[in-house]
């Protein structure tokens, strides 16, 4: 019966299943027979509860410890939780404001953006109990050119203008002496289709046409082409802006009792590269993404939860991502609707006029 769906389930295993789950959630142990008999709307025998809880735990859904006589939910168990019987709160009005309280702040007293995501990674942790993470591009700019100028016959100078006025410049080497004639084909060639894309959609873009035998360039052009793009393609995604807060929160007593599994999620979160990619993961989501234990590969070891949403733009394009790191207890359906708001937030504000860009 592995892989149960709701209506698989009876009426009373579906109430059973959703006050353990519930209970597990509030105080992070398994919940017995005896609490579930005196739980309003149960009107079962702990004996038939017990019958109850076996086949939810034969079911997958459910697992007893071995130095409990109760249950708590499995992985498989909570994911079909959220998906099907969790009903979502919205954000109560002093969390709305404890959110945007310093985003607003920091924006006024003319502070930079990181600092500005630092504040909401600060509210969001101490509101979720959990890790706050917001994620976002270093750069990540819309481009204007790029062009190359010869140094010698075998170097070129790479540089990349962005519409933001930014400029980078990178030193190539050239395979073999190259006419000035053929770096102005390539730069002419590259500004025209990268001018208002990011850097990555301009790598893709022009990556397949040149693949796809669909451009005008000779062999020569195109890898000077290829070789231009190259030299910050890697380069700017390996560098994220990461803001990490409240690891702290990690520490209650219920995780406590299994501290392996907090010192792994330490560990974890130590590496701001995985959990880059962890939240990459949800920049093209829609909507707010839930990962669950091993559903995610970094923190499968730790049986920890990712709660994930992307943050856009005043123009709907995805800017970063912000989201809270805990243990698989998490309470989803308050954190699910805070973590939505906390983005809706800073793509309201971040995007104005006022935050200073050092």
């Amino acid at each position: 019966m592995n892989g149960s769906t709701l209506t698989d389930l009876s009426n009373r295993a579906r109430d059973i299943f959703r006050l353990v789950v519930e209970g597990y959630i509030a105080s992070g142990q398994p919940v017995g027979s005896k609490t579930l008999a005196g739980a309003g709307g149960v009107n079962l025998s702990p004996a038939s509860i017990r019958s109850v809880l076996q086949e939810l735990q034969d079911a997958g859904l459910l697992a007893a410890p071995h130095t409990s006589a109760g249950r708590m939910p499995t992985e498989m168990g909570l994911r079909l939780f959220v998906d099907g019987i969790m009903q979502v709160a919205q954000p109560s009005e002093a969390e709305r404001a404890q959110i945007e309280r310093g985003l607003k702040r920091t924006r006024a007293q003319g502070g930079t953006i990181e600092a500005a995501l630092a504040a909401a990674t600060s509210a969001l942790s101490e509101l979720s109990a959990g890790a706050g993470v917001i994620m976002v591009p270093r750069r990540e700019p819309r481009l204007m050119q790029l062009s190359f100028v010869s140094l010698s016959p075998t170097r070129a100078l790479a540089v990349l203008v962005a519409e933001d006025g930014g400029i980078e410049n990178r030193v190539i080497d050239l395979p073999a002496p190259t006419a000035p004639f053929m770096l102005e084909q390539a730069s002419n060639y590259l500004t025209a289709r990268l001018a208002g894309r990011t850097l990555a959609e301009a790598v893709a873009a022009i990556r397949a046409e040149i693949a796809g035998g669909r451009s005008a360039l000779d062999a020569a052009s195109a890898d000077l082409v290829q070789r231009g793009l190259a030299v910050w393609s890697i380069d700017a995604a390996q560098r994220p802006v990461l803001v990490v807060r409240g690891q702290a929160n990690l520490l209650d007593e219920a995780a406590l009792g299994d501290i392996e599994r907090v010192r792994l999620l330490l560990d974890e979160l130590e590496s701001a590269e995985a959990i880059a990619g962890v939240l990459d993961a949800a920049r093209e989501a829609q909507a707010t993404r839930i990962f669950i234990g091993s559903e995610n590969r970094l923190f499968s070891l730790s049986g920890s939860s990712v709660i994930a949403s992307p943050w856009r733009d005043g123009e709907g394009r995805v800017v970063g991502v912000v989201g809270v790191i805990g243990p698989t207890r998490l309470n989803y359906a308050r954190v699910v609707p805070m973590v939505d708001f906390t983005a809706q937030s800073l793509g309201k504000l971040i995007g104005q006029d006022g935050f200073s860009r050092k």
